[in-house]
């Protein structure tokens, strides 16, 4: 019986619960199939899709009242949050978990929870029953020698437990290790001189009933200020994958760089046309090549070739393997985590001018209002003319005479580009497309990887023209494979949720605006639980629902409203704040900022797996009749979108952290100095603001706020002086001073600064 059966089968029974014997016997299971049963029920129990509430007694868990599953949050006080798989009827917000049942798991553990208490309003307790999943197989920290012995403390704050290191287990197995970026780990010849330096840690043993978790040191990686060492540091607290296997190095160096005649056949050969690549300066792997024509009818030919990498990654080989494990490339400040190994990613698969490339296309027609009213796609070769860059081409259409000299036959052609991508981009604005102009902060950095300072990202019609050639060939492909597969991978946006969309309402609201959706549908709920004293009590739970009528058009009207105006910054970081996360799905529900039916990632194959997976279809649906519909070209798809939708999102978050860590570096020196800033959230313990220039956040402590005792006032969410009546609301601009930058939690704490006498006021340095 599949996992899906054996779900559906315990669901229709009463309380969605069984007992293993009255499985036997409903189900006929002998021999063999009682065996397979007792597997299926293990899986579905590892999985958390059931819970094992006493032996031999399952619960469907996504029916259960008592039980969740979710992944634990830990907040470095010691209690945590269980960020749960699914709503739980209700329950508002997280369910709490306290300190003692913490304990007994680690920041990030996929868990099961028993529901403990419901709180008025909505509020629940609960305590972990069962960890499914250990999202730590590692902990990066600093190794310390004390009085009770040797431990390590982690990098993390979130992760509680100090790791304690056995005597003969404070050394790397087989010596420092060295990577393919060059990073030497520090040669190391006495456990005393390993006090403070940072090290990996593989756990051996996790924290269970009242102990403390065990490991063993892997890595040594210096001293926390050393060059490089944080990113090591993000590296290994985020579990990123960043040394190939010596079988995918070999597997690499063994693809030959020529192209042999065989691999040619049947193959569209586009070397003979201006076809260009166009990056940014510091690109180094180029997957995308563009050219665009006019038809003798008018209309536009736009021909997207997009590397091939399907063609050298093959399904189950060893670079495949680790492909998918890393999900994504990841790109730091001064060096990248490349998916593919370099062989590939910076050589044989990247589009690199004057050499032959195999490629799969894009090839479309579009009239004068954008619509694709013919396309092929096909396997192919180009050999780019040109190794573009956003800047030369934007100067190039602005007049700048040299460069149209040096380019001078390709002047026409990127005239031609310019002209359809504005089509383009007025088609997706009329079915209402989404576009933030939110500014992007460029963060410079030395020869020694520490930030000198931030400018603002230029952007310019360049970007436009390869964001909307993007755009249009992901589109095509996702329909095509629509029609064409039985399953595919999309990338969904869904909409809003409600509950995001009124907390922006309320605030858009001060500002005189609104997204215009009307009023919330509200459910109600009401539950009754025991006080201590054994009596009963009612509550009433109002939760929004998801039955809102809300389009991507809404947001776009009030983008354009705010378009220029002072408060635009701050309603376009909430309004972005409103939306959730696009991810990876087999189910295509749209994708609400695009105001696309269906979409997909299709141009990107050398840096993202998933559009490995579309190219992987579509060569499948080319190579099949026409007319037929394919099955199940790529197996597991379900589980590889769920798996890339998380390697985004880890890399995502490794970026981001080591940008702070950047930014927390680079204000350290500048403690007491001035700078203007923008109030951008307000709590019942301070404000936080961002420095208008330097997109650096900190907080005002409420209690450092001069001239009055503050509180805030959470039905209009701002912070309001109780004699004064003195009142900071979001989107405030006030100056302020840097007082203290606490390096260990990466937080800098501000204190607004008042308006002094003429001839007093300090100097502003911001």
């Amino acid at each position: 019986m599949t996992d899906t059966a054996l779900l559906d089968h315990i669901s229709k029974l009463p309380h969605a619960r069984a007992n293993f014997k009255q499985l036997v016997r409903e189900l006929g299971a002998k021999g063999e199939e009682r065996t397979g049963l007792e597997t299926t029920l293990a899986r579905l129990t590892a999985r958390g899709d059931l819970i094992e509430t006493r032996a031999g007694q399952y619960a469907v868990t996504a029916r259960s009242r008592e039980f969740v599953v979710g992944r634990l949050n830990m907040h470095r006080d010691g209690y945590g949050f269980l960020i749960a798989d699914r709503p739980l009827e209700g329950i508002v917000g997280d369910v709490f978990i306290p300190p003692e049942s913490a304990e007994k798991a680690m920041h990030g553990d996929r868990v099961v929870v028993r529901i403990a208490r419901i709180e008025a309003g909505g509020r629940s307790d609960g305590e972990i029953v069962k960890v499914l999943k250990r999202a730590h197989p590692t902990v990066v920290g600093e190794f310390h020698i004390g009085r009770r012995g040797q431990y390590v403390v982690p990098h993390d704050e979130r992760v509680q437990q100090w790791i304690e290191i056995p005597e003969g287990m404070e050394f790397p197995p087989e010596g420092p290790a060295v990577d393919r970026i060059g990073v030497v780990a520090p040669k190391v010849s006495s456990v005393g001189e390993l006090d403070g330096m940072v090290v990996n840690v593989e756990l051996l043993e996790y924290p269970e009933k009242g102990a403390g978790p065990v490991g063993r040191v892997i890595e040594i990686l210096g001293h926390e200020d050393d060059f490089g060492v944080d990113v090591e540091i993000v590296i290994r607290k985020h579990h990123l994958p960043h040394q190939f296997p010596p079988e995918v190095v070999e597997q690499a160096q063994a693809v030959p760089e020529a192209i042999a005649d065989a691999e040619l056949e049947g193959r569209q050969d586009f070397r003979g046309m201006d076809i260009v690549t166009i990056d940014g300066e510091t690109a180094r792997d180029f997957d995308d090549a563009v050219w665009v024509d006019k038809l003798p009818n008018g209309n536009y030919a736009l021909q997207v070739h997009i590397a091939d990498v399907s063609h050298y990654v093959r399904p189950g080989t060893p670079i495949d393997e680790e492909a998918r494990l890393r999900g994504t490339s990841v790109y730091f400040p001064d060096r990248a985590v490349p998916m593919l190994p370099y062989e590939l990613s910076t050589n044989i698969c990247s589009l690199v001018p004057q050499a032959d490339r195999l490629v799969l296309s894009a090839l479309l027609e579009l009239d004068h209002q954008g619509a694709v009213v013919g396309q092929e796609f096909t396997a192919g070769v180009i050999r780019s003319v040109e190794r573009m860059t956003y800047t030369n081409v934007h100067l190039l259409l602005e007049g700048d005479a040299a460069l149209r000299e040096r380019y001078q036959p390709l002047v026409a052609r990127f005239e031609l580009m310019q002209e359809l991508a504005l089509i383009l981009n007025k088609k997706r604005v009329r079915r209402g497309s989404i576009d933030f102009d939110l500014p992007e902060p460029l963060i410079e950095f030395d020869e020694w990887g520490a930030m000198t300072g931030v400018t603002r990202a230029a952007r310019n019609i360049a970007h436009s023209i390869i964001e909307e050639f993007m755009l249009a060939a992901n589109e095509a492909v996702a329909a095509h494979l629509e029609h064409h597969v039985e399953t595919s991978i999309y990338r969904i946006h869904e909409k809003p949720d409600p509950k995001r969309v009124m907390e922006f309402e309320e605030v858009a609201a001060h500002f005189g605006y609104s997204l215009g959706v009307g009023a919330v549908p509200v459910k109600r709920f009401g539950y009754t639980d025991k006080r201590r004293d054994g009596s009963k009590r009612r509550h009433e739970v109002e939760v929004a629902e998801s039955g809102m009528k809300i389009s991507s058009r809404h947001y776009q009207k009030l983008v354009a409203e705010i378009e220029g105006k002072p408060e635009e910054r701050i309603l376009s970081y909430l309004m972005l704040r409103s939306l959730k996360q696009a991810r990876y799905s087999t189910e295509n529900v749209g994708h609400f900022a695009l105001a696309a039916d269906t979409y997909t990632h299709f141009t990107s194959p050398i840096r993202r797996y998933p559009d490995l997976m579309v190219h992987r279809l579509l060569r499948a649906v080319l190579s099949e009749a026409p007319g037929s519909r394919l099955t199940a070209p790529v197996a597991d798809l379900p589980r590889i979108a769920d798996e890339c939708s998380q390697s985004e999102r880890r890399a995502a978050d490794a970026e981001r952290e080591l940008v702070e860590w950047k930014k927390v570096k680079f204000m350290a020196e500048r403690v007491g100095q001035d700078f203007d800033a923008l109030i951008i959230s307000t709590t019942k313990f301070g404000l936080f603001v961002e420095l208008a220039e330097l997109f650096i956040e900190g907080l005002v402590p409420i209690d450092t706020l001069p001239g009055d005792q503050y509180m805030y006032h959470e039905n209009v969410r701002k912070v309001v002086g109780r004699r004064t009546r003195r009142e900071f609301s979001i989107g405030d601009a006030v100056r302020v001073v840097l007082d203290r930058v606490d390096p260990n939690e990466r937080k800098l704490q501000f204190s607004i600064l008042e308006e002094m006498p003429k001839g007093r006021r300090r100097k502003a340095r911001g």
